[in-house]
Order: structure tokens, then C-alpha cells, then sequence
């Protein structure tokens, strides 16, 4: 038997899970108030003050982290990577603390838990990072030389779910093709072959609109835009990727008053959510078009999945390339402990990161 502890940090919480194998023992969710927090607050200090918060709620649960076979994280900005469980080390901490491909909050998973792993001798791993990359050669191009299309994606929900959904079907991930979407706070659409995920939007700046980001904009309207002296790059980065989509029509990234006014016969509303549909249905044919047509079955999850009435529109504009499967929410912690297991059990062989 083994005990995997798992780790998913946000900008203000941390999600923790504990395993006895494939199964959870307990879920909580840490929150980390604006003020315990402050914004100028340095990487390591961020991540000590998660770590203790998390010894602390370890002992309030008497779990002896020395009884652990693993730690597990949400993998962050890490250059591009293969499909897989990799071995959390010091070349994947020094990247993710010193942000050298960028910085997000789920950076911090490793900063937080390789120290901790380190005084009781027990590994850390990460499953499927957000820079999992396994293009086709033709994704790669954008259309303009020097601006690579790249791979940043909700990997870790989407490869979990494929594999759910191809289970389900009774065949194995690797036999099948499918389009898998993942609906939440950014969208993303992307094309698996047998296996491997051949193509993805980029959720922060590509693909459909979501409750919070822009997606694919004009881009001469764009350029005017940010050549207007409107705005700072700041301003403009942050209307693309937190202030645009859903936010940016309707006031509002709480997807359940959305539904609500929908159901209530808002038109306004009804019609931005339409379109946010059209968009998602849109980028599904162009990854059916990346299969060639050949599409077993389109997956749908993440948090939006939940809302039936949205799904239901996706549903309508793509049940012609192939039945869908719907798996609603992010069980982000199940699959980072699904991955450390299969190291574990001997099913797979843990990668190394150089």
C-alpha cells in the first residue's frame, strides 16, 4: 500500500489530498487570506508560510509524514515537456523559483513540498505540467516567423479524464482519438492521437473566450488597442487573461449567476454565453479537422461542465463528429496521485527532467 500526499496550489489557497493508493482518505482546501499573504512577499517566504500551514494541518489530522510513500505536485511553468510523472529535483526547483519560463502560483508546489520531502527522504513527483508538449510539427507554426504557437494547456485534468473516458469506453487512452475540452476559468480545446495530444490552445491566449479571458482576438484591433496609450502592457496583459470573456460583457466570472439569468430569460446574457459555445464548438471542429475527421468520442470537463444548459449548446453544434462524454469538474488531485501511484506500483518509470 502506499500513502501519497498531494499538493495543488492557487493564488490564494492550497488544495491537499491524501491517498492510500487509488483511494482519497481526505480533501481539504488551505486558504491563504490577501493579508496573511502580501503581494511583495518573496517565493521562498510564500512557500515557507504555505509549509507550515500545511505541517500544521498534518498534525491537526494526525498524519505522521514519515509514514508517507510520496509527495506529488501540480507542476508549473517548466519548459516543454513529454506526457508522463516526473521526479521532482533541483533542476525543477531552481527553474520553477527563479520563474525561468514565467511564474504562476502552482509554481510554488515544489518550493513548498521538495524541502519537506528532503527531511523525511521520500520523493516528490509532478504529473503532466501545464507545458506538456507534444505537437504535430504543423501546430508549432502561428504565421509569423519568431512567434511560435506554444503548448500551455490544463494537461494534468485533460490527459486524467481522456483516460477516464477511454476506460469507460473499454478501451485503453492510447487507442483511441479524441477531442478532450476543459471548461473553467480558461478554455482549453485539444486533439489526442493514440495517446498523445497533438494540438492545444493555448488557454491564455488563444482558442474560445472563457469566463475570464479574451481567447483568439483581431489582431490589428488589438495592436490599435494596445498602441492607443490607453493602457499599460500591465493593463493589457491582464484585460486578456483576467478581465476579458464572460468578466468583460457581463460584470460577473461567477458562472452560476450567469445560468441563473439565462434561465430567468436574460437576452443579454443568453446571447454572450451562445457565443461563448459557438466559439468552444468551433475550436472542436478544427480538432476534429487535426484528427482528420477521426474522432472516437469528444470529452467534455472542467468546472463549466456542471452546467447542463451550456453543455447541452456545445453539444448541439458538434454531436455530428462523434458522442460526447461529459465529466464535470477538475479532480486535479486524484490525477496527480494517480501518477505518483503508477511510479510506485512499477506500472511506469518516474522521467527525468533533464
Amino acid at each position: 500500500m502506499h500513502t501519497i500526499l498531494a499538493l495543488n496550489p492557487g493564488s490564494t489557497s492550497t488544495k491537499i489530498g491524501l491517498f492510500e493508493d487509488d483511494r482519497c482518505l481526505f480533501k481539504e482546501v488551505m486558504r491563504h487570506p490577501a493579508e496573511d499573504i502580501p503581494p511583495d512577499l518573496g517565493r521562498e517566504e510564500q512557500a515557507r508560510y504555505r509549509r507550515e500551514s500545511l505541517i500544521g494541518l498534518l498534525r491537526k489530522k494526525n498524519v505522521d509524514l514519515g509514514t508517507l510513500s510520496a509527495l506529488v505536485v501540480r507542476g508549473g511553468l517548466l519548459k516543454p515537456l513529454s506526457s508522463g510523472t516526473y521526479l521532482v529535483d533541483d533542476h525543477i526547483y531552481n527553474d520553477l523559483i527563479r520563474a525561468k519560463y514565467g511564474w504562476h502560483a502552482s509554481n510554488l508546489g515544489a518550493i513548498i513540498a521538495l524541502p519537506l520531502a528532503g527531511e523525511y527522504g521520500i520523493p516528490v513527483y509532478t504529473v503532466d505540467p501545464v507545458t506538456v508538449d507534444e505537437f504535430d510539427p504543423p501546430a508549432r507554426y502561428s504565421g509569423l516567423e519568431g512567434v511560435p504557437r506554444l503548448s500551455m494547456s490544463h494537461a494534468l485534468n485533460m490527459k486524467a479524464m481522456a483516460r477516464r473516458a477511454a476506460a469507460m469506453a473499454g478501451k485503453q487512452y492510447e487507442e483511441l482519438n479524441l477531442v478532450v475540452v476543459h471548461l473553467g476559468s480558461g478554455i482549453s480545446v485539444s486533439a489526442h492521437r493514440l495517446g498523445k495530444m497533438v494540438d492545444v490552445n493555448n488557454a491564455n491566449e488563444e482558442g474560445p473566450f472563457s469566463l475570464e479571458r479574451c481567447g483568439t482576438l483581431p489582431a490589428l484591433a488589438l495592436v490599435r488597442l494596445c498602441y492607443s496609450g490607453n493602457h499599460s502592457r500591465e493593463e493589457a496583459v491582464k484585460l486578456i487573461t483576467s478581465r476579458g470573456g464572460i468578466y468583460s460583457y457581463l460584470g460577473t466570472k461567477d458562472f452560476s449567476e450567469v445560468e441563473s439569468r439565462v434561465i430567468s430569460g436574460d437576452s443579454e446574457v443568453t446571447a454572450v454565453v451562445k457565443a461563448m459555445a459557438y466559439q468552444v464548438a468551433k475550436e472542436i471542429g478544427a480538432m476534429a479537422a487535426v484528427l482528420d475527421g477521426s474522432v472516437d468520442r469528444i470529452v467534455i470537463t472542467g468546472g463549466m461542465a456542471h452546467a447542463e444548459n451550456f453543455v447541452e449548446m456545445i453539444k448541439e453544434k458538434v454531436g455530428f463528429i462523434a458522442s460526447l462524454t461529459v465529466l464535470p469538474g477538475e479532480e486535479e488531485l486524484e490525477a496527480l496521485a494517480a501518477g505518483a501511484l503508477r511510479v510506485l506500483s512499477g506500472e511506469t518509470e518516474a522521467l527525468s527532467y533533464l
